[in-house]
């Protein structure tokens, strides 16, 4: 019964309440903030990896391909995912840099800078799945009174 009252509670609420009630918490904006800061910083750590290590990872790749009927399309494949990885990287740390100044109070609309941050991170393995879902999960409004 406890639970039916709590669940159409949460059917009466406006999404901008919802909003209003993710600021009202102390703290949960610098939270968010201080967690897309490090992600950041780990997104350019990707970077810098692929671009330190790019010499090695080619040759790695290109001893493994060495028995592939044609290399060559395989070599060139490559280049163009590590090129995609490294651009990929650069430009989710952007939005998670931006998202954090915004959630930490510096600047600029944090809902929506933390909302395409969030879907740059999905892509990225557990941390960013994590961090990019439970963004989703609170900054996104429940229903929508048009639908």
């Amino acid at each position: 019964m406890l639970n039916t009252l709590r669940n159409k509670e949460r059917e009466d609420e406006n999404p901008t309440d919802r909003a209003q009630i993710v600021s009202d918490q102390g703290g949960t904006y610098r939270t968010f903030g201080i967690l897309w800061l490090l992600y950041a910083i780990l997104r350019f750590a990707g970077a810098a990896f692929i671009l330190v290590y790019s010499t090695t990872l080619t040759l790695m790749w290109g001893a493994i391909i060495t028995r592939v009927p044609n290399p060559f399309s395989l070599m060139s494949f490559f280049h163009v995912f590590l090129t995609f990885a490294l651009v990929l990287n650069i430009v989710a740390g952007i939005f998670a840099l931006l998202a954090a100044i915004a959630l930490l109070g510096l600047a600029g609309p944090s809902r929506t800078l933390a909302l395409v941050a969030s879907f740059f991170a999905l892509i990225n393995g557990p941390l960013g799945i994590a961090l990019g879902a439970y963004t989703l999960v609170v900054f996104v409004p429940r229903g929508s009174e048009t639908s």
